[in-house]
């Protein structure tokens, strides 16, 4: 949702077109986040900085470049681009809304934001109200006009000294309510970038000639230029206005050095794997070649160190490779994904295996003793909890409750301190799944994160947590996260029952199918072929019903969400049990559907739900456990298809590959882009 690139080059010469080239490539490896329009601001050969801006996609913006009259074969030693994909909240996706935005016809500011301003309206109309202009529909324009306001009131006090963009930033932000990434340049202060976070993620990529060992920076607090809150906005005065700062160690500006500003790694990578990751409230300035971190003292203390990190992510696995989409390619990883998920976690000593989840292990005592378990999640996250909800109920003999964050927070549900508060996320970013954390954490409940991604918000905010290893994911429709989040907390599960005698032999069961289920999963891959086939038959449809009960009522969902994702069809999933609740109306020679029967204890009922569904005329598509008998309702032959057979709880892992391959394949069929499906972003870093 939304992407920001910028990039900053100190005493190191590139053309114009190189620098452009740079931040186009950043722009097209964040794509996958879902967009609308794009746009960069870079300066011209009078200082000025000059945006361009397209509607649709990245090759449309670059296609502009190409026909523009700068001077593309300009060296320039020191510069700052900024760019960015777009995601229309307020405002149609055309170039007037598009990023990024500037405070005035004379282009005193420009900034790039990804979130929501809550309150854009309230300060769209004060800032009107005093002469100042507007000329898009968006919340972000607001941002730009306030660094104007803020500088011109500045500029007309007493001394008519302009502030510090650091302290300038820090005076706008103060005001803004909502969630946000931003990055500022200014015609007032040139060679310089500022950004900030709250709520949305940015991180920040070096590249320069010194040993990695060295890239550490301490905090030094110092005094600043005071911050006059109340006089902005009638808000309340406070009487420490200090900024601590962070300073590197190193004068930095001695050096040829590159910075890479983005809203994820996969845009940094290819230039520098050295990343420091931004956290809530910071403010941090590039000042000719100088990295500093600032943050207002009525802001949480800055921690003591700041790191920047080496992340160990490959280019080639943000690449298609001979895929034709980073979702097939991402399907065909899961044996891979399910491997990593897995690996260094089933251990064995003394001839026994056992399970360690290394970030949760000093705290099994307390969730032992919890009142009981919660799992906090949005869209697939929240069906991964699903998949393992029955198997986490029989290992711990705790109440389990799984919740969508959104609806969690709306109901403001009551959380005691004995409470375990697992939190799911691929992106460790998702917003309302976030909230919901600081909602449970203010509380006194112990806050477990899971995610895929290190350094995001979540994993940070959580008192422990497991990362579920599965790789980078590209394509908006999740696929070997799923997989991986299942197993991470089957492997939870098995921790927890460790000491239960009465589980041994279960326990032995299941981590024995660990072991044998990535092999498991390339079987399920060879049913490629056969759902492609399937997608032929369905691609005409404009409805699909998915049934299927205890563990396999997750994969209903699951697939169902994929479906409406990728093909546009409208698709449910449906709890076998529920049938003669209502759905069985729906149900007639007309109607497609799939039925998931596994060789579990919810077989015989299943097999229930599937007389009846004949008996209307239903002829669904059955899926079915090899080795099992295959379903069948007297003479009528219904399509089958069949898939590896493992224990109950892990049967959701296999099952839903089919359920992934249908999907992308319907969305092939029908011509859709499968990895970018209209409307929708990889990661929702708004509520």
């Amino acid at each position: 949702m939304c992407g920001i690139f910028a990039y900053i080059n100190h005493r190191t010469p590139k053309e114009r077109k190189e620098i452009l080239e740079t931040l186009l490539q950043g722009l097209k490896r964040l794509e996958y986040r879902g967009y609308d329009s794009a746009g960069l601001a870079c300066d011209n050969d009078e200082a000025q900085t000059v945006t361009i801006k397209r509607s649709g996609k990245v090759a449309n913006l670059e296609s502009a470049i190409s026909g523009s009259s700068l001077d593309l074969h300009k060296q320039l030693d020191d510069h700052v681009g900024i760019a960015h994909t777009r995601w229309a909240t307020h405002g149609p996706p055309n170039e007037v809304n598009c990023h990024p935005h500037q405070s005035n016809a004379n282009r005193d500011f420009t900034v790039v934001h990804n979130g929501i301003i809550t309150n854009a309206q309230t300060l769209r109309s004060l800032l009107e109200r005093k002469g100042y202009q507007f000329v898009s529909e968006t919340d972000t324009e607001s941002i730009a006009v306030m660094c104007q306001f803020v500088y011109d009131e500045h500029c007309k006090s007493a001394d008519g000294v302009k502030p510090d963009f650091s302290t300038l930033v820090e005076e706008v932000i103060s005001q803004l309510e909502g969630s946000f990434a931003l990055v500022f340049k200014s015609a007032h202060y040139p060679g310089m970038a500022i950004a900030t976070r709250r709520g949305s993620p940015l991180l920040i990529g070096v590249k320069d000639e010194r040993d990695a060992d060295d890239r550490q920076t301490h905090i030094s607090v110092g005094k600043m230029e005071s911050v006059d809150r109340g006089s902005l906005l009638n808000t309340p005065q406070l009487e420490d206005t200090n900024l601590e700062r962070v300073h590197s160690i190193h004068n930095l500006a001695e050096n040829s050095i590159e910075f890479f500003l983005a809203s994820d790694a996969s845009a940094i990578i290819e230039h520098t794997k050295h990343i420091l990751f931004l956290q809530d409230d910071d403010v941090a300035a590039i000042v000719h070649g100088e990295l500093t971190i600032s943050r207002g003292a009525h802001r949480p203390k800055l921690p003591p160190t700041r790191e920047i990190q080496t992340v160990e992510l490959e280019l080639h696995a943000i690449m298609k490779g001979s895929f034709e989409h980073f979702m097939l390619k991402e399907i065909y990883e899961q044996p891979d994904s399910a491997f990593s998920t897995l690996r260094g976690r089933l251990r064995v000593s003394a001839g026994e295996e056992s399970v360690v989840l290394g970030g949760l292990k000093n705290h099994i005592d307390t969730m032992l003793r919890c009142r009981r378990l919660l799992f906090i999640a949005c869209g697939t996250s929240y069906n991964s909890a699903l998949a393992a909800r029955q198997w986490l109920e029989e290992t711990t003999q705790l109440p389990v409750v799984v919740d969508i964050a959104s609806d969690f927070l709306d109901r403001q549900c009551p959380i005691f301190r004995d409470d375990v508060c697992f939190f799911i996320s691929q992106s460790g970013e998702t917003a309302d799944t976030l909230m919901a954390l600081r909602y449970c954490k203010s509380r006194g409940a112990l806050v477990v994160g899971i995610t895929n991604t290190v350094g995001s918000s979540i994993s940070r905010e959580s008192e422990c947590g497991v990362h579920v290893n599965a790789g980078p994911e590209i394509g908006v429709a999740s696929t070997k996260a799923y997989t991986s989040q299942v197993l991470v907390l089957i492997l939870y599960g098995l921790m927890m029952c460790e000491d239960r005698l009465s589980m041994q032999g279960r326990r032995a069961d299941v981590i024995q199918a660990l072991h044998e289920l990535p092999e498991k999963i390339k079987s399920c891959l060879a049913l490629d072929a056969k759902c492609k086939e399937l997608a032929e038959q369905f691609k005409s449809k404009e409805n699909l019903l998915i049934l299927g009960r205890g563990y396999n009522f997750a994969n209903c969902l699951e697939g169902a969400l994929k479906i409406k994702e990728l093909a546009y069809i409208h698709t449910e999933g449906i709890l076998a049990g529920e049938l003669k609740h209502g759905p069985l109306a729906l149900i007639d020679s007309d109607m497609p559907i799939i039925m998931i029967i596994m060789g579990d204890e919810s077989r015989t009922k299943s097999m229930n739900a599937l007389e009846q569904v004949v008996a209307r005329n239903g002829r669904p598509l059955v899926m079915y456990s090899e080795g099992d008998e295959v379903p069948s309702v007297g003479t009528v032959k219904l399509p089958t298809l069949a898939v590896p057979k493992t224990v109950d709880c892990l049967q959701a892992v296999l099952s839903i590959i089919p359920l992934q391959l249908l999907s992308y394949h319907l969305a092939c069929a029908k011509g859709y882009d499968v990895d970018c499906p209209r409307n929708l972003a990889k990661s929702v870093t708004v509520e």
